[in-house]
């Protein structure tokens, strides 16, 4: 019998494989929307909130605060982000959707909800609430 290969049950990578699977085919539909996935990042984590900061974004998204704050500033040239100073602390500045913002990314919210409900109807309601669960866990300790 064949030995198992290291990555085969290496958690790191089994967690970045299954992301990379999961997320291609909706970042396609991301893509053909005219956005790139770290601009429906952004979107997406603003939307259902009032605003959030650039460094709080960068932690959202995945990517450091230089290219978050480029890419918020390019959105803001583009009417989909709103920029407002931070009157607590100066260095800070908050960020907020649009109505222009709202209306581009509303669908692709719908079709995330609509593709993510496909990707966990393989595990069903429990698997998919416990795979969450856990995941949150990794998240909160990593």
């Amino acid at each position: 019998m064949a030995e198992k290969e290291f990555v085969d049950s290496y958690l790191p990578y089994l967690l970045a494989r299954a992301s990379f699977s999961i997320s291609s085919e909706f970042h396609a539909q991301v893509e053909a929307a005219g956005f790139t996935v770290s601009e429906w990042r952004i979107l997406a984590s603003l939307s259902g909130v009032k605003q959030r900061t650039v460094g709080e974004l960068a932690d959202i998204v995945l990517a450091k605060q230089p290219t978050v704050t480029k890419m918020v500033l390019r959105m803001a040239d583009q009417g989909l982000v709103m920029r407002t100073a931070c009157t607590q602390d100066k260095r800070q500045a908050w960020v907020s959707l649009t109505l222009k913002g709202k209306k581009r990314v509303t669908p692709l919210l719908k079709k995330a909800a609509l593709h993510e409900n496909q990707v966990m109807k393989l595990l069903g309601n429990a698997d998919s609430a416990l795979l969450k669960s856990i995941l949150q866990k990794l998240i909160v300790k990593a």
